[in-house]
């Protein structure tokens, strides 16, 4: 009798000190085997049940089956017979029908039948069934035979009764095969019905063992876990108020770990609120100590509650004077009325703000204010007050609005340049303009003057087409600048523009003795832009690569088409440009490689004309060195593609291809 508690307690705390994972998987297991077990006998009574009821339905397959073979041979038999009458074919059909469908029939049957006696008398049926079918083909034949004479035949008559005696002895066969289906039919059901009384037995176990097991498995639970966990939640919330824990029973398993930790952590709670208020108090002093950033505390209605040195040092008020005041006081009068509620309703809304303005020091004077304010609230998200930490930004104010006028005085310069270009442009055009009529009255008498005039005269005009050519590229460029090019958009065949450019620019490139081609595209393309401004963009291509490309050989113009753009290449076999100058390519006035090519005459806008055109109309130009070849220059420039939508454009450029074929 004493031995027994002992035991008892002492399997008790083996159960205890075991691992959770075990005890929860002894608590799943156990019910989990039950169920296992009784799914199990569920399932064999189940399928048992199943092939009980699948014989049942054989058995009346059978027969229906049987029933089907009689039915087709004796509407064959029939069908014969008014053949035999009427000698028309369309007595036949029943008989055509039957040897269709017997074959199937009786197929199914052979699959079926599965006892050995109803295979024994099923063999039988099959011999008279072939004899019935054999005698039906014999009348047929015979009557055929016989042709116009009487069907009531001696040797018709015999067969017809032969026939008939098969059809008895079938229709006794087909009734023995009934006879012994019923006794298996019989047999087949009173299975079901044990079959189906063992799965309701069955079924009556698995629910009372699986009870049982969940019986079981809750009562572990409940003494082995539940218990404890409810202890250790009293803890916890002792531990939340502060309060001293409740002693906890010395067990090995995870739960009695995680008590001693709760003990532990109580411990480092302690020590951690001590360690905290010593950090406030460390932080406190960083604060006050800060001299270049005001940072202040404000309550929910913004007045101050705290100051540090910096805001003592930026804004002018001291702690005592300025504690318990709205915030608004540091504002000038024309913000003061709004700007501060502003500010703080949108901390309130997004946490944060950040604000930067004209604030006001005790002494009344003004500087420039970087302003950060943001919320605080509690756990529980009510709003405590605001922090506000205020830069001066006085000397960066300054120092922007001096970069703005700067910038100011750069853009009107510019403008004043452009002006300039302008109006020089066209005032020299109108000189120019009569130096170059002159000379050309002077060239119609060329053969009247002597060789020395002669020379004179063409230097004029050589000089005079240099010039006015500078003057227009001063024009374009300082239209483009100002926003006054004039762009006749409209849409274009890319193909004709390209073949128009090459016309053009031929003589140039074959006075450089240079190869020239052209590449069309397979499918012409229609584009949108200024005819005369992308003719004037490639013969400035075509130029620059006849005035540089001194090495090579040729020059050849290409397109290719995007999805809603094209891109067209002028490229030759010249030296290129060096990578160091290619970011120089395109600025006015600097006429790269010039010390080299001696004797070209240019004036250096060729290239920064052309990328303003190209980018008036919506596109991008640009360098790259050849891929296909070890040296060369590739200058592209995009265009856009038409909108199918555009037909005006279409209208446009059949117009002007017809005025060009008129003027030609």
């Amino acid at each position: 009798m004493t031995d027994a508690p002992a035991r008892k307690v002492g399997i008790g705390r083996y159960w205890a000190d075991l691992s959770l994972p075990f005890k929860g998987l002894v608590l799943v297991a156990l019910p989990l085997v039950i169920l296992i077990g009784s799914l199990g006998s569920l399932y064999i009574a189940s399928d048992a049940e199943a092939r009980a009821e699948d014989d049942v339905r054989r058995a009346f397959a059978i027969q229906r089956d049987i029933y089907q073979v009689h039915a087709l041979l004796a509407e064959a038999a029939s069908g014969v017979r008014g053949y035999l009458l009427t000698d028309q074919n369309r007595f036949l059909e029943p008989f055509y029908k039957a040897e269709r469908e017997l074959p199937l029939t009786l197929a199914r049957l052979d699959e079926a039948i599965e006892d050995e006696g109803v295979r024994r008398e099923f063999d039988r049926f099959l011999e008279i069934t072939e004899q019935k079918q054999a005698g039906l083909d014999a009348l047929i034949a015979l009557a055929r035979r016989e042709g116009d004479r009487p069907a009531r035949s001696d040797a018709v008559l015999s067969a017809l009764v032969a026939n008939k005696a098969v059809l008895d002895d079938l229709r006794s066969q087909i009734e023995e095969i009934q006879r012994q289906e019923g006794i298996l039919l019989d047999t087949r059901r009173a299975r079901v019905d044990t079959v189906r009384a063992r799965f309701l037995a069955l079924t009556a176990i698995s629910a009372v063992v699986g009870l049982l097991g969940s019986l079981t498995a809750v009562f572990l639970f409940s003494t082995g876990i539940v218990r404890r966990v409810r202890m250790l939640q009293v803890n916890a919330e002792k531990l939340q108020a502060g309060e001293p824990l409740n002693p906890f029973p010395d067990e090995r398993d995870e739960i009695g770990r995680l008590a001693k930790k709760v003990d532990h952590a109580s411990e480092l709670l302690r020590a951690r609120e001590r360690d905290l208020r010593e950090g406030e108090e460390r932080f406190r002093l960083v604060v006050e100590g800060v001299r270049d950033y005001g940072i202040f505390a404000l309550d929910p209605e913004g007045n101050v509650t705290s100051w540090n040195t910096g805001a003592e040092r930026i804004k002018g008020w001291r702690a005592d004077e300025i504690l318990g005041r709205f915030f608004g006081t540091f504002y000038p009068e024309e913000t003061r009325d709004y700007l501060p509620e502003e500010i703080l309703a949108r901390a309130r809304r997004d946490g944060t703000t950040e604000d930067e303005g004209w604030r006001m020091r005790k002494d009344g004077t003004r500087f420039w204010a970087n302003v950060v304010v943001t919320a605080l609230r509690d756990e529980t998200g009510e709003l405590r007050g605001f922090a506000k930490v205020t830069r001066d930004m006085t000397e960066r104010k300054r120092a922007e609005e001096f970069l703005k006028l700067a910038r100011e005085q750069a853009v009107a310069a510019s403008a004043a340049k452009s002006e300039f270009l302008s109006r020089t442009s066209h005032e020299l055009r109108t000189p120019m303009s009569a130096i170059l009529g002159f000379a050309q009255v002077l060239e119609l008498d060329r053969e009247e003057l002597s060789p020395t005039h002669q020379t004179s005269v063409d230097q004029i005009l050589k000089a005079g087409r240099h010039l006015l050519s500078l003057i227009n590229d001063l024009l374009d460029i300082s239209s483009i600048e100002a926003g006054g090019a004039e762009l006749k958009e409209e849409d274009l065949s890319l193909n004709d523009v390209l073949a128009e450019a090459y016309d053009l620019s031929g003589p140039i490139l074959r006075a450089a003795s240079l190869q020239y081609d052209l590449s069309l595209l397979p499918e012409d393309t229609k584009i949108t832009g200024d005819r005369r401004r992308i003719v004037q963009v490639i013969l400035n291509l075509a130029s620059n690569a006849a005035k540089y490309n001194r090495e090579g050989t040729s020059v050849q113009i290409i397109a290719e088409k995007t999805e809603n753009q094209v891109r067209v290449h002028v490229l030759d076999d010249g030296n290129g440009v060096k990578e160091a100058d290619v970011s120089r390519l395109f600025t006015p006035f600097d006429r790269l490689g010039r010390q080299k090519v001696k004797g070209v005459e240019g004036t250096g806008l060729g290239l920064a004309l052309s990328k303003r055109l190209v980018e008036s109309m919506g596109g991008e130009i640009g360098y790259a060195h050849r891929t296909d070849m070890s040296g060369g220059a590739d200058f592209w420039f995009t265009l856009k593609v038409a909108q199918p939508s555009q037909t005006s454009g279409e209208a446009a450029q059949a117009q002007h291809t017809k005025e060009s074929s008129e003027k030609a």
